[in-house]
């Protein structure tokens, strides 16, 4: 504990201190200043448990004291007491004013001194235990809302190796795509928080293939038009997986998992999206999967070189693209090829 008088009268000073003194447990530091400025100071660089300061003293009055003090200590965290002259009424109005918790009048009476330094103390003790005790509340807050978002990555994660086992397009694609999405997110300016968000649910983008018939999902030809017809069901399937969802993160998965099949110029699947009617990280998603889906090696089809892939995806911008996404994609080229070169399918 810590307590601040401040009284340009050193016997004003002592006498003060002494009733403190006795009011308080062995330990208890108590400062003296007569010097107003080097105790405003003090109290600036340290947050006392009580401040005691007369009003009449040179350079700075207790009111200007208060007023400065209240700008680094609000009246709820360091209490003050002023000590004013008896017929100082006015200046007492002032004080509360200013930021006083409480007021005295000279002489100092002990009987009224006791209760007012009790009083005040207790109140500092009690704000100091609420404040820690809040301070510990936001620390198990941080704590658990920590583990929440663990288990929801953990069953994200699940939820995309249950589709790996059976659709041979994820494995490292779900990693490559997932990176390339949070590559594009930060390009355009998202949000900390949304990139990584993305990053995790983007994953979840084909969960809905779980549904999707082994003949038509594995089959190492072109698919025919009603075999497709099938296939893009996965889309809506992967959304009534997830949605519904208190969790922003799979919030978010469900609609990358419905819009990701989206086309910027209104030619894609399942609801036919244009332009930012579709949802911004379907948009992203979309050029994230392609990419990936056009460079790696499928059933029904050999790797495309990068040359040719990033000559098709071009072609698309404005049609397949949204052209913010894809130039964002393009202007992290450097970082695209460290991704793909880091995650890699095993033989």
């Amino acid at each position: 504990m810590a307590i601040v008088i401040v009284d340009d009268t050193p016997l004003n000073l002592t006498l003060i201190q002494a009733l403190v003194r006795k009011l308080t447990p062995a330990g208890t530091e108590i400062l003296t200043f007569t010097s107003p400025q080097e105790g405003l100071q003090w109290c600036t660089h340290h947050e006392p448990d009580l401040i005691i300061v007369d009003y009449m003293m040179p350079d700075l009055n207790g009111i200007e004291l208060i007023k400065s003090v209240r700008a680094h200590h609000p009246a709820d965290v360091v209490p003050i007491l002023m000590v004013t002259a008896a017929h100082e009424k006015e200046i007492r109005y002032q004080s509360l004013t200013a930021g006083a918790n409480d007021f005295l009048t000279k002489p100092i009476d002990r009987n009224e001194f006791d209760p007012r330094v009790r009083t005040m103390l207790a109140l500092r003790h009690s704000h100091t235990r609420l404040r820690h005790w809040n301070d510990d509340l936001q620390v198990a807050v941080v704590s658990k809302t920590a583990e929440i978002v663990t288990r929801e990555r953990e069953t994200i994660s699940r939820l995309a190796r249950a589709a790996e086992f059976r659709d041979p397009e994820t494995g490292a694609h779900i990693l490559r795509m997932a990176y390339y999405s949070k590559l594009i997110a930060e390009q355009i300016g998202m949000e900390t928080e949304l990139c990584e968000r993305l990053l995790t649910a983007a994953p979840m983008h084909d969960v809905g293939k779980v549904g999707t018939p082994d003949h038509i999902l594995l089959k190492p030809g072109r698919l025919t038009d009603e075999e497709m017809e099938i296939m893009k069901r996965h889309a809506t399937i992967g959304h009534d997986i997830l949605k519904g969802s208190s969790s922003p993160m799979i919030q978010m998965a469900a609609e990358i998992a419905l819009s990701h099949h989206e086309k910027y110029d209104g030619s894609g699947y399942p609801e036919r999206l244009s332009g930012e009617a579709i949802p911004l990280v379907g948009r992203i998603v979309a050029v994230a999967d392609v990419f990936d889906a056009l460079t790696s090696a499928r059933p029904y089809k050999p790797a495309w070189d990068l040359e040719r892939a990033v000559g098709f995806m071009k072609e698309a911008r404005g049609t397949h693209f949204d052209p913010l996404c894809l130039d964002a994609f393009f202007e992290r080229w450097d970082e695209v090829l460290a991704i793909r070169g880091r995650y890699q399918d095993k033989a």
